[in-house]
């Protein structure tokens, strides 16, 4: 049995992606985990993949954590916190004011309830998609209120550090506020971009390059779940999307006309200013270290790639950070390692003399 801090059981009430993928991983530590949704398919599937058991009569849980949509997560989580009065109740929903509001004025025990999230996940839905390594070196926040005590929401934080996240404390209302810039406007600037693609030619969309993958990949997103996410944070949303408007009135001012006094400055500082804020995100574990990439050219033959990190690991050089890119019909592909700026000339000179080609071109 793997070490834990949970004892269990946990209920999970869900069965989608975060709560099957919550679910692996507390098996795999050798936690009585205990699955509930209103799908009797979608917990079959769960508990085929390993991820817990279905519910039996008796089933007193430690911890129940409430892994549905935002606009029926706090009705879930009032009959929670009265169908088992001895356990701890949590959400992973994306917002934090609004079930914390809805339960306060049901009555609800929030002695019992504290509000969390994951910042983990991924562009596929359902149990078919979880993983139990999902959560690794993610931070996950703990939205405290007046109406709970610290050590009864212990278990909240057990159950991060057991998924192997980083427990993060924060009020409801700065989780929303912070949440809204870190996810849910990127969110919508990605699929406002990705929805120019849907008349472009297809001459201009196959000069795709990875700046497109990148800037677009979390378009291909559940619409449905955005519209509940994105309309229970609206103000907050709202406030950071003007500002973004304003930045690109700004740049369009200036690109209209280039020639113009100041419109170079002007797009030079807004490029400036990304700059700055890309150099701001955390890297690996949380780390704000800036990183060295190395561009390996990889031909397109099985094994290839397992054969690079095999060779870096060999090397005894941490990776920090891997982007692929491979253009359709190129009998090559392009590996883009990030490493310590201290490691980069060494892994350079290994992989030269292992035999693999570094390209001068940054992705």
């Amino acid at each position: 049995m793997a070490d834990r801090r949970l004892a269990g059981p946990v209920r999970i009430v869900g069965t989608g992606l975060l709560g099957t993928s919550i679910g692996l991983a507390l098996t795999a530590r050798g936690v009585d985990v205990i699955l509930a949704d209103v799908s009797p398919a979608s917990v079959a599937l769960a508990v085929d993949y390993g991820a817990g058991r279905r519910a039996e009569a008796g089933d007193e849980p430690e911890l129940v954590v409430v892994c549905v949509p935002p606009d029926v997560t706090a009705a879930l989580v009032a009959s929670e916190l009265a169908a088992h009065p001895g356990a701890l109740v949590t959400d992973v929903a994306s917002v934090k004011v609004g079930p914390l509001a809805e339960l306060l004025s049901l009555g609800a025990d929030v002695s019992r309830y504290i509000g969390s999230h994951p910042m983990a996940g991924r562009e596929r839905s359902g149990a078919i998609s979880a993983r139990a390594d999902l959560f690794i070196g993610r931070p996950w926040v703990i939205a405290g209120h007046d109406g709970i005590t610290y050590r009864r929401a212990a278990a909240v934080e057990q159950l991060a550090l057991d998924l192997g996240a980083i427990p993060i404390e924060m009020t409801a209302e700065e989780h929303d506020r912070n949440v809204a810039l870190v996810s849910h406007v990127p969110q919508v600037v990605s699929s406002l971009l990705a929805r120019r693609l849907g008349a472009a030619p297809d001459s201009a969309v196959s000069l795709a390059g990875q700046g497109l993958r990148d800037t677009t990949r979390i378009a291909s997103s559940d619409p449905e779940l955005w519209v509940q996410i994105l309309s229970a944070n609206a103000s907050p949303v709202v406030d950071i999307l003007r500002e973004f408007r304003d930045d690109l009135d700004a740049m369009i001012a200036a690109l209209d006309a280039p020639d113009a006094r100041g419109a170079r400055r002007t797009i030079a500082e807004s490029l400036a200013g990304g700059n700055a804020g890309v150099a701001r995100i955390p890297g690996k574990h949380g780390q704000s270290a800036q990183f060295s990439q190395l561009v390996v050219i990889v031909d397109d033959r099985p094994g290839q790639l397992a054969r690079l990190l095999t060779d870096i690991g060999e090397a005894g050089i941490n990776m920090e950070d891997l982007r692929l890119e491979h253009s359709p019909g190129a009998q090559i592909g392009l590996a883009e390692i990030s490493v310590l700026p201290e490691a980069e000339e060494r892994l350079a000179g290994e992989l030269v003399a292992r035999g693999w080609r570094i390209s001068e071109v940054s992705l």
